[in-house]
């Protein structure tokens, strides 16, 4: 079912100008183009677009893996471009959870030490870090799995794993880079009930995909074709 619920008027990201450039051999590739985005906090916003087109470099500038070589890309009131690596660290472990389409769980632990792996970076207490995960791991619906290892659970079960992971560090967005690729049909909407769950309660969801039945139960769609971003919400 997709959500109705109004995203807020507050801004989780602008971004102004943006435009990426790479060296490569004797060329130079431009993999974002001027880009002038706005994305509300506690909105659903699906990304599409052709392979080559920029989904991955404009996902890496939201999570602060990467800094535009012009423009600004706002998250928290830091701008990516011009921050510290230490700001952006702090980006990072505090405010952006990410979620792959490799599930990147370690197989020889547990969900709940895969899970509070994820918490490492921000060097909370033993009661406080097994609280969130115990949380997690219940809003993904997995409590009842929590001393599974991966290879003892389904590929939709790792997957929540993984968005637990994500969430147990509170974050303020999640990006999920094609977090169904690997799933048949009916774990993709497995894990679409659990993502819309999540931004039903706040959580900012950002997901890039090349399944146009989950850009579908998004919000707001965008296309990225040549470094160019385009809002076909209403397309």
């Amino acid at each position: 079912m997709t959500l109705t619920v109004p995203p807020s008027t507050a801004t989780a990201y602008r971004l102004t100008k943006v435009a990426r450039t790479y060296r490569q051999r004797d060329r130079t590739v431009q993999a974002l183009a001027g880009v002038d985005l706005e994305i509300a906090a506690g909105d659903f916003v699906t990304i599409q677009g052709p392979t080559g087109g920029g989904k991955s470099t404009l996902l890496q500038m939201l999570g602060a893996l990467d800094r535009p070589s012009t423009g600004s890309v706002t998250l928290d009131e830091v701008d990516i471009a011009t921050a510290s690596n230490a700001q952006l660290s702090r980006l990072r472990a505090e405010e952006i959870g990410f979620v792959f389409q490799g599930f990147n769980l370690i197989p020889t632990l547990t969900a709940v030490e895969n899970v509070d792996m994820g918490l490492e970076p921000l060097h909370l207490d033993r009661a406080e870090r097994d609280r969130r995960v115990t949380e997690a791991l219940t809003r993904v619906g997995l409590a009842d799995r929590a001393d599974h290892r991966p290879g003892e659970l389904s590929g939709g079960q790792q997957q929540r794993v993984a968005i637990a992971r994500a969430v147990a560090k509170q974050p303020r967005v999640l990006l999920a880079d094609e977090p169904t690729g690997n799933l048949d049909e009916s774990m993709r909407d497995e894990i679409l009930d659990v993502l819309e769950q999540l931004n039903a309660e706040g959580l900012t969801l950002i997901v890039v995909t090349h399944d146009s039945a989950v850009a579908r139960r998004a919000r707001r769609r965008l296309r990225l074709a040549k470094g160019v971003v385009a809002d076909i919400t209403h397309g």
